[in-house]
């Protein structure tokens, strides 16, 4: 699919349709403030139908939902150094209306990521760039001509975090559908944080990645059917006597798989230095039930820690698939003792500066989001497609398989090009080492 094959017909800056509070700079938490988190997250959304409304009807329904939602119409601001606020302007979000002569059906629902044209598909920013600031969020509606259309999504990590972006969307969609107001009605509540001195690491340039490597990583997409996931979950179970959940079952065959790929050379085995590098696996945990009292429902910022675990290759190659789930569980035990050390700023160095590089794999459980929940009027996304953040740090993402099949699908940039293959294989012969029942 070419890029002149999708035309954008009207682009403009929406902005709320009905009354708002006064204008005004509202504090953003303590985690919003991570320099970590100042960047754009980009997502598509696939859906299979819509009619020729659906661009008409999702511009008119973002205006309705910024109305709730009124500071994500605004723009960032820093008054101070490191003291990143939001003025509630009411500029508006950007909308771009786009549509092409394809079905989707032509580019099977964009289910081979190497082919998505993903330039083509998310908002294209105006040709005199932003005067006041970058818009919060930017989403582009392409309709194709068989009725469905893309969303291309981009929104600001500072403001929402996946379950913020996703409630957010949910509003636009609710209001789509004709409903007055939001089922979940937003509340800000950015100040369940103590605030703090701003530190030396709050004024710092955000973590930069290693020198430029020469290695591309490749994109690859790792279907695991649901049958298959209940296998691994129940040989976990007749082997411990525990239960495990599918994302720990999928992260730690990802991990020892991948693991076993990086070390492994043309005879796959792996050699005495390479079985000594140390390997890093990074998640995230939402940590609003661990506030007291909990977070309200609503809650649409930043909450959340990452989990950080490290092993020797060595460990991983010869641990057990259920050894490494041990080892997961484990480290997800600790999280509301971490996350109350950062509340109470006890943390020597930044938890959300784990070490960057090839060694580093980074994990996001996106399943439970609430994405492939948001409907439009025509009924649930086939599926959501993240888009690769980085060209050189190793990343996958557990999201659904796409409509109608049930499962996961891990979406990945995480070896260097060629070796997708080897990956493959790798969690093919790691999934067979199992004691299925």
């Amino acid at each position: 699919m070419a890029m002149s094959v999708v035309t954008r017909t009207g682009s403009c800056l929406i902005q709320p349709s009905g009354e708002t509070p006064p204008l005004a700079a509202l504090e953003l938490s303590v985690m919003d403030r991570i320099p970590v988190l100042r960047c754009y997250a980009r997502t598509l959304h696939v859906f299979r139908s819509g009619g020729c409304d659906a661009s008409r009807v999702i511009k008119d329904a973002l205006g309705k939902a910024l109305v709730p939602y009124y500071p994500l119409a605004g723009r960032l601001r820093e008054p101070a150094p490191g003291q990143v606020v939001v003025e509630c302007t009411n500029e508006g979000v950007w909308f771009v209306e786009a549509s092409t002569t394809h079905t989707l059906e032509s580019v099977d629902y964009f289910d081979d990521v190497v082919t998505v044209p993903y330039d083509d598909l998310l908002p294209e920013v105006p040709s005199a760039g932003w005067e006041s600031g970058e818009p919060l969020v930017q989403m582009q509606v392409t309709e194709f001509a068989c009725g469905g259309f893309v969303i291309g999504l981009v929104f600001c990590h500072t403001i929402c975090d996946g379950l913020g972006a996703a409630q957010f969307l949910s509003a636009v969609s609710e209001f789509a559908r004709g409903l007055e107001s939001p089922t979940v009605k937003p509340v800000w509540s950015r100040d369940f944080l103590p605030p703090r001195e701003v530190l030396a690491t709050d004024l710092a340039i955000p973590p930069s990645l290693p020198p430029i490597p020469n290695y591309q990583l490749q994109s690859v997409n790792i279907d695991i059917l649901i049958d298959r996931i209940d296998l691994l979950k129940q040989s976990y179970n007749k082997r411990t006597s525990c239960q495990c959940s599918t994302f720990e079952a999928v992260s730690a065959l990802f991990w020892k798989s991948r693991t076993e790929e990086i070390t492994s050379h043309d005879d796959a085995k792996p050699d005495s230095s390479s079985l000594q590098q140390t390997q890093t696996l990074v998640f995230f945990a939402n940590c609003r039930h661990l506030m007291s009292p909990p977070l309200p429902e609503g809650f649409y910022g930043n909450c959340f820690f990452p989990v950080t675990i490290t092993a020797s290759s060595e460990s991983l190659y010869k641990s057990s698939l259920h050894e490494v789930i041990d080892m997961i569980q484990e480290a997800k035990g600790r999280v509301a003792t971490e996350f109350e050390k950062f509340a109470k700023g006890e943390y020597v160095d930044d938890p959300f500066a784990p070490p960057m590089g090839y060694m580093t794999l980074f994990l996001s459980e996106w399943g439970r989001l609430g994405f492939n929940e948001v409907d439009y009027g025509w009924g649930v996304p086939v599926h959501v497609i993240p888009v690769q953040g980085s060209a050189v740090q190793p990343a996958g993402i557990l999201g659904r398989l796409p409509l109608p099949r049930k499962g996961v699908r891990l979406m990945t940039w995480c070896v260097a090009e060629g070796h997708g293959t080897r990956l493959l294989k790798c969690m093919k012969q790691c999934e067979d080492q199992c004691d299925f029942l």
